[in-house]
């Protein structure tokens, strides 16, 4: 089965900065669109950032300038770097890996910016 587990999320301080990772099984990076989505308390989820196979990116335009997402085939893991976090980007954190006709989905990671 394809898996994917993300980590380091965790407690910031307003301006401080966090890396998210997402490890998928198997060569799953090679073959998918990547993407970091996020969910916080009461609000459905929305896309943050994405990035295609042939590495073209996207982002959400509250986070563009601050977020860089990036991934590496060769391990398999999808990067999301997040810099200048503000109480707003609260939330927790899905990976996503979306094929043509499958998605799969990661646990999720608390992320959390506060003073």
């Amino acid at each position: 089965q394809v898996q994917l587990v993300e980590s380091g999320g965790g407690l910031v301080q307003p301006g401080g900065s966090l890396r998210l990772s997402c490890a998928a099984s198997g060569s799953l990076c090679s073959f998918y669109t990547m993407g970091w989505y996020r969910q916080a308390p009461g609000k459905q989820r929305e896309l943050v950032a994405d990035i295609t196979t042939g590495g073209n990116t996207d982002y959400k335009d509250s986070v563009k300038g601050r977020f860089t997402i990036s991934r590496d085939n060769a391990k398999n893991t999808v990067y999301l770097q997040m810099n200048s976090l503000k109480p707003e980007d609260t939330a927790v954190y899905y990976c996503k890996a979306q094929h043509p006709l499958v998605e799969y989905w990661g646990q999720g990671t608390q992320v959390t910016v506060s003073s």
